[in-house]
């Protein structure tokens, strides 16, 4: 990780990250929640991080609980 971000000039995203690897060798590692990335700037990386961003996103959506849920403990807090 620390490889990729030195060659990115750029700091590592905050944790938790995905990571895309091609032959054992990190090529794009982002922010599953701030979506920042970083990326080997010597391989074409744009799908792998369309990937990742797919990837978050699905991610993101299976930590918030279902609307009925949602609206149920909204309710339950207001008493």
């Amino acid at each position: 990780m620390l490889r990729v971000a030195a060659l990115d000039s750029a700091k590592v995203p905050p944790s938790p990250l995905l990571v895309a690897e091609v032959d054992g060798q990190v090529r794009v590692a982002m922010s599953i929640h701030a979506g920042s990335s970083i990326a080997d700037p010597f391989h074409a990386t744009s799908e792998l991080r369309e990937l990742l961003v797919a990837h978050a996103a699905s991610l993101r959506r299976a930590e918030r609980p279902p609307l009925l849920r949602r609206l149920t403990l909204r309710a339950r807090s207001a008493l």
